[in-house]
């Protein structure tokens, strides 16, 4: 059995002082943000434009954007035109030019449930192996 540490009264109360500071801290935002700033979450898609046969047009692209992508992003977005290449499932390197698609949102289920039915219906729509998607917390301010 471990004998019970006593600590001089000025350290127990450097300690309390100390836990008390930190746990201000940690009640201020969860990933840091400023006094004027609103945690969320950027999530970006990239988007393939290569077919089996041909490539997701302009206008494709664009009517996508307005009936699936914002009807559930209504708030804002923003597309990038992009190039890129990766690695299919069949071993082959795919270059295609691409949309970058970022939106900044709450991380919430609904957030998710919506990108994933984006992601989803992309796919199908236009013959797509994969959709690349990225996250991370952001501090926002408007």
């Amino acid at each position: 059995m471990l004998a019970p540490i006593t600590l001089p009264r000025a350290c127990r109360s450097l300690v309390v002082l100390v836990a008390g500071a930190l746990a201000s801290c940690a009640t201020t935002s969860p990933h840091g943000c400023g006094a004027d700033e609103q945690s969320m979450v950027t999530t970006t898609l990239y988007f393939g434009t290569a077919k089996a046969v041909g490539v997701v047009g302009n206008e494709e692209w664009l009517a996508f954007l307005a009936e699936v992508v914002t009807p559930r992003f209504p708030q804002g977005l923003t597309v990038t035109d992009a190039s890129g290449q990766w690695r299919a499932a069949n071993g082959g390197i795919v270059r295609e030019t691409s949309h970058a698609l970022t939106l900044v949102h709450p991380d919430d289920a609904a957030s998710d449930r919506a990108i994933d039915e984006i992601v989803a219906r992309y796919k199908s729509d236009f013959e797509q192996e994969a959709v690349l998607r990225t996250h991370s917390p952001s501090c926002v301010s408007f």
